[in-house]
This record gives C-alpha cells, structure tokens and sequence, in this order.
C-alpha cells in the first residue's frame, strides 16, 4: 500500500509540473478505483484523493456504501444505459459521460430532491471511432447549444463541462491534435455558458500531455493502483 502513496506523490509532482506553463487555477486529479479493493482506496483517499472514478455500477454501489464514512466524491465514467439511471443519480456527485437529452432528463428526473445538482460533463467522440460513446467532435457546437438550453428545464443537473477519450493509438500527433480540438471547443463554450469550468481528458498514460493543452481533470488508474483486482461483472460498459 506504500506504493500507492508514492505513486500518488510522484503523479502529484507530474501534475504540477505539467501544469507550469498552463496557468490553471487547480487540476483535480479523479482517481479510477474500477475492479480496486476498499483498502487500496482508503489508502489513496489517506494520500489526499478524494475524488474516485468508478465505471461498474454494482462494485461503485458496493464500495460507496462500505466507505460511507469517508468523504469521497464519486465519479461515474462509463457508458450510461437508460436502466441503470435512477441508481446512478442516487449515488454519484458526477457524471463524465453524458451524451443523449434523454439519458439528461432520466438523471435529472431520479436525482433526490435532498442532494445537489448532479455535475455533469458531456462526453465527446474526438477519434471518430464507432466504439467509442460520445458526440461526434464535428457536430458538437450544435448538440451542445441544444443540451443547454435543455438543461434551463433540468435543474438537479450542474454542466460543468466536456470530456472526451483520446484514440488508442501510438501516433502523438493523433492524441495532440485531438486534445487541440477539445480545447478549442472548452473555450467556446465557457464564452457562451457560465458555469462551464471543467475539461476532462487525460489518463494514466497521456495525463501530462492533456494538462499541456488544457485538461483541469486528468482521470488515473493504473499510475496510482497497478493492476486491478477485483473481477467485475461489467454493468453499463
């Protein structure tokens, strides 16, 4: 468990490295605990994380309620199936990978009237690829405008911002020139909507390179916590 400190240190170190000739305000470093165990956990949230990035719906159930005392912030990351909704908005402070009005309308509708707005970030198709969830990078200035005036009738839902997942590819160019684009795009819609603030992008082997074109949410897992453990039945990814 030392290990993970060291790794949270050491990536702590990178960040604000990285971060040198960005200029922003504070990069929030989200660490993703999918298939971890609760003590690995504990140990990273002891090192000063207390931001936890969960894709699998039933193990973040799990893990939430078994860490209830701790005060985390919980993240969901994956694909969002209309079915698993209500639970989503019941249990999580963010959703980073919204991409249809009627996944928005059933995460606002099932968000408790007790909690906050539910921050959410609209996930961006920036590779092109099929596989990947998200609005396609060309068409988004249009859904976008379209989802805000949406959410003036939304109000248990918070924009916070757009994320987006990189190809899986060894080009660099690729990644920059993707990252390029989704920060082109941050800085037209903060112009046009107030409360956006949030560019996520970035993960445990780009992170660096998001900051320097303009991530202020990089999302690791494996630089923190090594191979993950648990085996999980996949539930919405």
């Amino acid at each position: 468990m030392l290990s993970i400190s060291k790794n949270i240190s050491c990536i702590s170190q990178n960040i604000e490295e990285a971060n040198k000739s960005c200029f922003h305000e504070n990069i929030t470093l989200v660490a993703v605990s999918k298939g971890q165990s609760f003590d690995k956990i504990i140990t990273a949230f002891d090192a000063g994380i207390i931001n936890f990035g969960e894709n699998y719906l039933q193990e973040a159930i799990d893990k939430k309620l078994h860490l209830k005392q701790l005060a985390i912030q919980w993240h969901f990351l994956g694909p969002i199936q209309s079915n698993k909704c209500k639970l989503i908005a019941e249990n999580f402070d963010w959703v980073h990978s919204v991409d249809r009005l009627k996944i928005m309308k059933l995460l606002n509708d099932f968000r408790p009237v007790n909690a906050p707005p539910l921050n959410i970030c609209i996930q961006i198709n920036t590779s092109g690829e099929e596989t990947k969830s998200g609005i396609a990078i060309n068409n988004a200035q249009e859904y976008l405008n379209e989802f805000t005036e949406i959410l003036k009738d939304l109000p248990k839902l918070k924009l916070r911002g757009i994320m987006s997942i990189p190809s899986n590819t060894e080009d660099i160019n690729q990644v920059i020139n993707e990252f390029k684009s989704m920060h082109m795009l941050y800085v037209e819609l903060k112009k046009q909507i107030n409360p956006i603030d949030t560019l996520s992008m970035g993960m445990s082997n780009d992170f660096k390179l998001a900051i320097e074109y303009g991530s202020n949410l990089v999302r690791i897992g494996t630089a923190i916590f090594g191979a993950r453990e648990i085996k999980t039945k996949r539930s919405g990814n």
